[in-house]
């Protein structure tokens, strides 16, 4: 279940591209879901950190490649469909009531 649930984190394919050696795609998501909720992942990583640290030889470095994470298509700007687009910022002078060049 473990391989499962870090395959669908290491690919970012959706749930439902599961391979079948892994098992039903529900039950990797409800049990991620669970053992989210209840700080199963929190207690491993706890475990993990003081026996890294008992032994000295680990260094704990985080990194995230920003090539790598994806962002949904509405986090880029995109607009929904059927949306109409938003007013040019750059907006025509009518020549009413402004003060432009050459005005006393």
């Amino acid at each position: 279940m473990i391989n499962a649930i870090l395959w669908k984190l290491c690919t970012g394919a959706p749930w439902r591209d599961l391979p079948e050696r892994y098992g039903p795609w529900k039950t990797a998501h409800e049990r991620l879901r669970l053992w989210t909720a209840d700080g199963t992942w929190q207690k491993i990583l706890d475990e993990v950190i003081v026996k890294d640290d008992a032994v000295g030889d680990v260094d704990w470095v985080i990194s995230v490649d920003s090539s790598v994470v994806r962002a949904h298509q509405h986090a880029a700007g995109a607009r929904k469909q059927g949306a109409a687009r938003p007013p040019s910022r750059r907006s025509r002078s009518t020549g009413k009531g402004s003060a432009g060049p050459g005005a006393d």
